[in-house]
């Protein structure tokens, strides 16, 4: 947002950028004169037009006119360049965070019992005994969210406070990126544009390289050109002198595509240029070389990564859903029991009264410990997990849905980074008749040493220039030596790469380096160009003898074995695009003058393009069924003659304002026949370690695995099959990639229901069609399928995907990737990973788990994610267990004594109860485990039953609803029939067999013992007996028998003894047995495979 400038702020001493700092010192400086002096209208003003812009709906977006450098011109008020992550601010904090803690109706449901205590008609024991496990976790949560909330706040104001280099009239100033606006010329040198917002380059050389792989995923460098108009100004200060404006389409959510205009009006006549997206550096994008000067059009929240970027937004596990559900009935069942109750008294008096002390005296059907439990076993989790030594690096970044990594049925991954390294390695050079290999390229590397060094003999011998014969070269029969030489040459100058010349250490500049033809040393050379494909080509001609060493708009040169440098004039470069496949260039060699036309592609494109031959359609299947990326080269040599009409047509429909594409694709397509077929490259993009085994593991595990990437279609459906995503025997359906309209959606959705067990391969656009008209229909479809590619897809399309997924299927989802333009499929995921990779660690921060391997994954989930949800299963239901258990005692002793809403335990008992007694076996249980973590990961397809929740279910629930009402009622009958004179050994005896029990069904539920359960039995059982002499006079009842003690003579007696005894074997025996049962004649799976 521009703050109040004018154009006499350009004439002031100070530059633009001193003013800001001074304005806000000015407006801190102003005190109670300023705000009895009508501040306080001012205040009310802000305050009100706060509130207006908080109801008001969202901005229209609209195409805007930014003035080179004059950001005060500006019609409309632009958002501030500021990254802002966090959930609150300083007055929402604490109403935001108790409303995400009561929103849920556990919560809640304590919130009011602990209330009503503050009513006397209405309490029951102790305030204490309500309100100080709700503060506790209150406290921990507060705390939790509080920390999250400071390191956000502390990573945005680090991102905030990044300095550009801002041109004004007066030279350079440093500006912070949040104070940058629409309008303002900006400097970016080599290091990136993190926070910048999206600029026009305007660079010296002509033309940079960037990289945008936080944007798309694409780690490989695309080429910028700068406005020809500014380009051509002679000093940098030119460009406040001149009156010029850029015209901009309006902010969209499209990272492939820009349209505006350039426009000079002090000119005569006025200049207009047309800009596209080669004119544009997008927000996130990093220079890869050079410098840019650029002119901001979006900041803030109008640029494309945030526009990309979805909110995030709190997530919940599927098992606490699953418990907030448990508890709903439980609490049916408390009102129920209560008006059981009331209705057997007879309604008397004040029966309403009653009903409520009822509801509160059977609150611990609804333990509270429940989410104390369960939140300190989700930290113990996700401790483990990070202290794994078999996946390190792993870290735990949300620590409440551990669980989810346990329920997962869809694994959404990103292909570059994530299951492949994007490193290119050349495998395989293929002649026709001929195929070499890794283990024999030092073949070609003696071929190519011997042609050249014939040709360097013959050029001294023979001094006038060969006459180049089009027409007849195909024909003659070349030796291998020569055929060799050709394919090496063409691809070492088909290709769009530019060697770059790091600085020295002597303080020589990259452009001298690059000029001294003897200096191109191989040590500090690097490439760039706009696919790795490229990169890994000319790596391997210099790897064989054929080095690049500089190339410029105009010429490349190469440099031959024997150290010769050979020039090469580029007379015309066709680039690659999508829907033509491949990529041309017309060289014309210094020395000979001879012109030939070059060119690359794919097999799909290419095999109409070269002569006639036997052999390129079979080798192309065999290379792609290796997983290797294939390339078809070919040339034409051409006469002057043809060359000469060649480009007068090309130039001409270069003019052309109608159909212009068309019309120069057609003047191309006339050189593009009988070209001769040098050979066939295959390029290998290594996967990450362990990829095959990994999805293997995965698909086993009944886990439905979808490649959503930005990559080419055919990159991707090469990466599907070399990492076995798509095994070798299934079908692939590729979608068309130009379905525009409903009709041609839905002949291509027939066409794919008519295949079975084919995986999917489908582009963006395409998606984005089927969904706007048939999107019930193709989810439907994509959902049976083994494997799903989709590729061009944008970041928000990927989020789209997966809420699609979670919308159609009420399944649980998990996305996986490493860059920036994974953080909005992530964070829409139900459980997100992040891989800490090259494309740095923005998807890892933004991720609930970050690991540092694809493969680690397999660990996690078959693993941890198990042994979470296990866990969390049985703990949930043990802690309901415990609080049913003893409300059915309650509800027994009040209806054998008249009905009477009187409490069977005092305060401390209850408390006791539910923590020091009974805590640490209970949460021992988060160290249980049914299988060892090999078996687990040697039979991946017991993870199955875990999607299914068996673990925790109503039916489940039902079972230990059964159980607390049996053994609730035999400890409380038991206690009272075995019972002596004093009421006290009622209280004595059926607390005592209630914590005996407590800890023996610990016991029956443990699978596998650790030596701290054992302790914590031992531990418990001793605080009980030790508590027994101080606790006395809690062990009196109520009203009943007011001032009773414990006769601590009574509980060493043999009688004592023999009666807890038997009412502990009486409940817990049966179940024991059955268990035993259960074991023998229908054993899970698990059991059967570790004995």
């Amino acid at each position: 947002m521009p703050l109040m400038m004018s154009e006499e702020g350009f004439e002031n001493d100070e530059s633009d950028y001193h003013t800001l700092p001074r304005a806000r010192v000015n407006q801190r400086q102003r005190g109670l004169g300023w705000l009895l002096m009508g501040g306080w209208k001012i205040l009310c003003g802000s305050c009100c037009d706060c509130l207006a812009r908080m109801c008001r709906r969202t901005k229209e977006l609209k195409a805007r006119t930014v003035w080179l450098g004059h950001p005060e011109k500006c019609e409309e008020k632009y958002p501030k360049n500021a990254i802002k992550n966090q959930k609150y601010n300083f007055f929402t904090f604490v109403p935001g965070v108790l409303y995400q803690q009561f929103k849920f109706f556990l919560n809640l449901y304590f919130l009011v019992v602990a209330c009503s205590q503050f009513v006397p008609a209405l309490k029951i024991g102790y305030l204490y005994t309500y309100w100080a496990p709700l503060g506790f976790v209150m406290a921990v949560t507060m705390v939790r969210e509080a920390v999250d909330e400071v390191r956000r706040y502390q990573r945005d104001k680090e991102m905030n406070s990044q300095l550009y280099s801002k041109l004004t009239v007066r030279g350079k100033v440093q500006v912070k990126s949040s104070d940058i606006q629409v309008g303002d010329l900006i400097i970016v040198e080599k290091v990136g544009i993190k926070s910048i917002p999206t600029v026009k380059p305007f660079v010296f050389l002509g033309s940079c390289f960037i990289r945008t792989d936080q944007l798309d995923g694409e780690t490989d460098w695309k080429l910028k050109v700068a406005v020809v108009c500014t380009q051509r100004l002679p000093a940098l200060g030119d460009l406040f002198s001149i009156n010029a404006y850029v015209y901009a389409q309006k902010p969209q959510l499209d990272i492939h595509s820009f349209e505006g205009n350039f426009t000079r009006e002090d000119g005569d006549p006025q200049i207009h240029e047309s800009l596209s997206i080669d004119h544009t550096l997008w927000a996130s994008t990093i220079v890869a070389s050079g410098t840019v000067i650029g002119v901001v059009i979006y900041t803030g929240k109008e640029t494309r990564s945030v526009l990309n970027t979805s909110s995030p937004k709190n997530k919940v596990g599927l098992l606490d859903l699953e418990l907030n559900r448990l508890t709903k009935a439980l609490f049916l069942a408390q009102v129920v029991l209560s008006i059981v109750m009331v209705a057997l008294q007879g309604f008397v008096g004040p029966w309403f009264r009653n009903l409520f002390r009822f509801i509160v005296l059977f609150s611990y059907i609804i333990p509270i410990s429940l989410r104390v439990n369960l939140d300190m076993g989700k930290s113990a989790y996700g401790w483990m997990i990070m202290k794994d030594e078999n996946i390190p690096g792993t870290v735990v970044r949300t620590s409440t849905i551990p669980e989810e990594l346990g329920r997962l049925v869809y694994l959404l991954t990103d292909k570059t980074g994530t299951l492949t390294q994007n490193e290119m390695i050349f495998k395989r050079l293929h002649l026709g008749t001929v195929s070499y290999g890794t283990d024999t390229m030092d073949e070609i590397q003696s071929h190519i040493g011997q042609s050249y060094a014939q040709q360097s003999n013959s050029s001294t011998s023979s001094t006038p220039s060969r006459k180049p014969q089009p027409a007849a070269a195909p024909k003659v029969r070349r030796s291998v030596s020569s055929r060799i030489h050709e394919a090496v040459k063409a691809i070492a100058l088909c290709h769009n790469v530019t060697p770059v010349y790091e600085s020295r250490a002597n303080g020589e500049t990259e452009s001298t380096a690059a000029e001294a033809d003897q200096d191109f040393s191989d040590d500090n050379r690097t490439y760039q160009a706009s696919s790795p494909d490229e990169v890994a080509l000319v790596r391997w001609t210099e790897s064989v003898g054929l080095t690049l060493v500089n190339r410029d708009l105009t010429s490349l040169q190469l440099k031959t074995p024997a150290g010769q440098v050979l020039t090469y004039y580029i007379l015309q470069i066709f680039p690659f695009t999508s829907e033509s496949k491949r990529m041309g260039i017309i060289i014309r060699e210094e020395t000979t003058g001879d012109i030939t036309f070059y060119m690359k592609g794919a097999d799909v494109a290419m095999a109409s393009i070269v002569q006639y031959n036997d052999w390129l359609e079979e080798e192309c299947g065999n290379m792609a069924r290796e997983g290797l990326r294939t390339l078809v080269v070919a040339k034409k040599s051409l006469s002057e003659e043809q060359y000469t009409d060649f480009e007068n047509r090309f130039n001409q429909a270069k003019l052309s304002i109608h159909d212009r594409a068309l019309k120069v694709a057609a003047v191309v397509e006339s050189l593009e026949r009988e070209m001769e077929l040098l050979c066939l490259t295959g390029v290998e993009d290594q996967l990450q370690a362990d990829v095959r085994p990994t999805l293997e593991l995965l698909r086993n595990a009944g886990i439905k695995i979808w490649m959503l990437t930005g990559d080419k279609l055919e990159t991707a459906t090469c990466i599907a099959k070399s990492s076995h995503l798509v095994s070798r025997s299934q079908d692939i359906h590729v979608f068309r990639s130009q379905v525009s309209n409903r009709g041609e959606a839905h002949l291509e959705l027939n066409a794919f229901r008519r295949k079975h067990d084919c995986a999917l391969v489908i582009s963006g656009d395409s998606l984005e069609v089927c969904l706007r008209y048939y999107e019930h229909e193709f989810v439907e479809l994509a959902c049976q399928c083994p494997a799903v590619v989709c590729c061009r897809c944008s970041p928000t399309q990927k989020a789209q995907i997966v809420h699609l997924l979670k919308q159609h299927t009420a399944n649980r989802t998990c996305a996986i990737g490493d860059g920036g333009n994974d953080v909005s499929m992530i964070q829409a995921a139900d459980c997100g990973i992040g891989i800490e990779g090259k494309e740095g660690k923005q998807a890892s921060l933004a991720a609930d788990f970050s690991i540092t391997q694809f493969k680690h994954i397999g660990r996690l989930l078959m693993v941890h994610g198990r042994n979470s949800y296990k866990r969390s299963a049985a703990l949930g239901q043990f802690v309901m267990h415990r609080g049913m258990i003893i409300s059915t005692m309650q509800a027994v002793f009040s209806s054998i004594f008249y009905f009477a809403s009187v409490p069977l335990y005092q305060g401390f008992l209850m408390v006791g109860y539910s923590t020091i007694y009974t805590m640490f076996p209970v949460f021992s249980l988060v160290l249980d485990q049914d299988v060892k973590p090999e078996m687990a990961l040697l039979y991946p397809e017991l993870y199955k039953d875990l999607t299914k929740g068996r673990s925790l279910s109503f039916k489940t629930f039902l079972i230990w609803v059964l159980i607390s009402i049996y053994q609730g009622g035999i400890l409380m009958y038991g206690a009272l029939v075995l019972f002596e004179s004093e009421f006290v050994h009622v209280v004595a005896i059926s607390f005592t067999a209630l914590i005996l029990t407590e800890l023996l069904m610990v016991a029956l539920n443990i699978r596998t013992w650790h030596w701290l359960m054992v302790l914590a039995e031992f531990l418990s059982l001793g605080c009980y007996i030790a508590s027994l002499a101080f606790l006395n006079e809690y062990f009196g009842i109520g009203r009943v028998s007011f001032g009773a003690f414990l006769d601590l003579g009574f509980i060493t007696t043999p009688a004592f003894l023999w009666k807890v005894s038997v009412i502990t074997v009486v409940s817990c025996l049966p179940l024991y047995i059955i268990k035993y049962l259960k074991r023998k004649f229908s054993p899970p799976s698990y059991s059967k495979l570790s004995s």
